[in-house]
């Protein structure tokens, strides 16, 4: 069977190891529940919004105030780009050893000389705390590893785009604050996390749940009442 891993089964692993195993070798998943369909809804015109911007080749006004991106622009391969945030496709690596897949799908990057940059969209709905951006630490390095492994120069950080709502105006217009973070990333931290999730899934059984795993705590009391 061919695996194939994203940064959103990778932060499975490291919640609860049992959990990712089961998922993807047995099939059983968590339960799902209701997705909030304003955080996709961003994402799409968002991407819109820096199209147009990369299309004049200008930073959008977000970015041009920043000046940690002085002499960066948008990438501006389109077709590459428009796989490269596939769910479906994304960037790709396959690990020569276990066959096993990685595969990311990233909002945008930005280049600097002749290196990439990747950035990308949060939406939330109050502003930042301290540790927010930590949330995303783990994706971030996947996506600097997956970028490396296709051969590509990038940053040894990534930028994460933020943004939430500060009023709405009396014509019922929504307006957003944004607040832009720069992360230093680990590529070598995202290929010993890969290869962690290989070797779980290269075993006959189950690890160990996580001790605060609630999913697994659930199906345990399950089975002692014989249900």
């Amino acid at each position: 069977m061919t695996y194939k891993l994203s940064p959103s089964s990778i932060n499975l692993m490291l919640e609860c190891p049992r959990c990712f195993w089961l998922a993807l070798v047995e099939g059983v998943k968590r339960p799902n529940g209701p997705f909030p369909s304003l955080p996709s809804g961003m994402d799409r015109i968002l991407k819109e919004h820096f199209d147009r911007f990369m299309e004049r080749h200008e930073l959008p006004p977000e970015l041009r105030e920043e000046d940690c991106v002085n002499g960066c622009s948008l990438f501006y391969d389109k077709e590459k780009l428009k796989v490269w945030r596939s769910n479906f496709k994304g960037i790709q690596y396959i690990d020569k050893k276990s066959g096993v897949m990685l595969r990311g799908a990233v909002d945008n990057l930005l280049l600097k000389g002749k290196k990439l940059i990747v950035l990308d969209y949060k939406t939330r709905g109050f502003p930042l705390k301290d540790d927010t951006h930590e949330h995303y630490r783990t994706q971030m390095d996947l996506y600097n590893f997956l970028l490396r492994k296709n051969n590509y120069e990038t940053e040894d950080y990534a930028y994460l785009l933020f943004y939430y709502p500060n009023k709405v105006t009396e014509t019922g217009e929504v307006i957003f604050d944004t607040n832009l973070i720069k992360m230093q990333t680990s590529p070598e931290r995202g290929e010993s996390i890969f290869q962690q999730a290989i070797q779980i899934l290269q075993s006959n059984s189950p690890p160990k749940p996580a001790k605060e795993c609630s999913f697994c705590s659930w199906h345990a009391g399950l089975k002692k009442n014989n249900y």
